[in-house]
């Protein structure tokens, strides 16, 4: 997800006064509303935490929203928690936009809060978690994919007390972690969503303009080696109009932007937006965490149903690589759909217009009920 760097930044072009949103989500992603949703915030302690490079922190904050109310069954065990996870970047919080929230979580609705718990957690490193803007700066662990999903497992199992969960879902970088989710818990969830992601080790172009975003960052004096005392904003101008570039989408942006004035000025404002709300040291480890992703040996681990959508306008999920297709033939209970580019898909940002694949999501609910 790959980036949601990378998943939200899909902001309406109608919008153009919307508050910052984050660096790779999608260049069109609406910021979240302030207020809408019964949200709730809360914070979960993991004493002495030990990450993959070996290190540690005495104290690994996560940050999580929720929505709705847990469920008790007979044996007194939650059974109606469902977990988002954004991508990089990102944070619970963008899951309560309207483009996703509204298509959701209503009366009658796939996720309706009457019914379903909804834990939206922020990653390592990201919104109100634990991350190096918090003062270790480079000298915060360098976690990995691996250990997002750990800490993710023992918020839920150790902080809230759940024993299945009844699915995980996640966009970009959440979509590779419910890809990790599966081959490492698969025994802890009822059924899985990954959007917008490809199942092997990000290389290719998709490496290649990670790599450069967190060069220009680095090659810029300012930064000096992550102890700036102002952001370094040349490197983060280099960082932010990749993030938008590869968060585009080609057809939706020619026909909102037919002019070459309305599309320069539209471009300047989101990346002018996207470097207010970045810490730069954040935002390198934000995109190096994904060095270790590579699913594609382990797929036969992923027993749990799962449903994995992608969006043929994607950038960084190029509808030419047939990945997806390949993986689902060795996964025990998997479907694959690819979403048709057109005028009104977002491209990256698909992901978050759930529109798009609702009824995906109902269907999944439906064959494992």
């Amino acid at each position: 997800m790959p980036l949601s760097f990378l998943s939200l930044l899909l902001m309406q072009a109608a919008a153009p006064q919307a508050l910052p949103v984050p660096p790779i989500a999608a260049a069109t992603t609406p910021a979240p509303p302030a207020v809408k949703w019964p949200a709730r915030d809360a914070q979960f302690t993991i004493r002495d935490f030990r990450f993959r490079s070996g290190e540690t922190l005495p104290e690994l904050r996560i940050n999580y929203t929720t929505l709705g109310q847990p469920h008790r069954n007979a044996k007194g065990e939650i059974d109606n928690a469902v977990m988002v996870l954004h991508g990089t970047g990102g944070t619970g919080r963008q899951f309560l936009s309207p483009q996703f929230a509204d298509e959701l979580y209503g009366p009658g609705q796939p996720l309706d809060i009457t019914r379903y718990w909804i834990v939206l957690p922020d990653g390592i490193g990201h919104g109100k978690s634990s991350k190096p803007s918090d003062g270790l700066r480079m000298r915060f662990p360098h976690y990995d994919y691996d250990d997002m999903v750990e800490a993710q497992y023992r918020l839920l199992r150790d902080g809230l007390g759940i024993r299945r969960m009844r699915l995980v879902m996640g966009t970009s970088m959440g979509c590779m972690h419910s890809l990790v989710w599966g081959e490492t818990h698969s025994d802890f969830v009822r059924a899985l969503l990954p959007l917008a992601c490809e199942p092997v080790e990000i290389a290719g172009l998709n490496r290649m303009w990670r790599q450069l975003a967190i060069d220009g960052i680095t090659a810029d004096p300012a930064w000096a080696g992550g102890a700036y005392r102002s952001q370094p904003v040349q490197g983060l101008r280099t960082a932010a109009s990749l993030l938008f570039v590869a968060g585009a989408a080609p057809l939706y942006f020619q026909a909102q932007y037919p002019d070459r004035a309305t599309a320069q000025a539209f471009a300047r404002e989101r990346v002018a937006a996207s470097i207010a709300a970045i810490d730069a040291n954040d935002l390198i480890y934000q995109i190096d965490a994904s060095r270790i992703y590579a699913p594609w040996d382990r797929l036969e681990a992923i027993t749990v149903p799962t449903t994995w959508i992608n969006s043929a306008d994607d950038f960084i999920n190029p509808r030419n690589l047939d990945y997806p297709q390949r993986a689902v033939t060795r996964m025990k209970n998997a479907r694959y759909r690819m979403i048709p580019e057109s005028a009104e898909t977002r491209g990256h940002g698909t992901h978050t217009a759930a529109r798009f694949w609702k009824k995906d999501l109902v269907d999944l609910l439906r064959r494992t009920e």
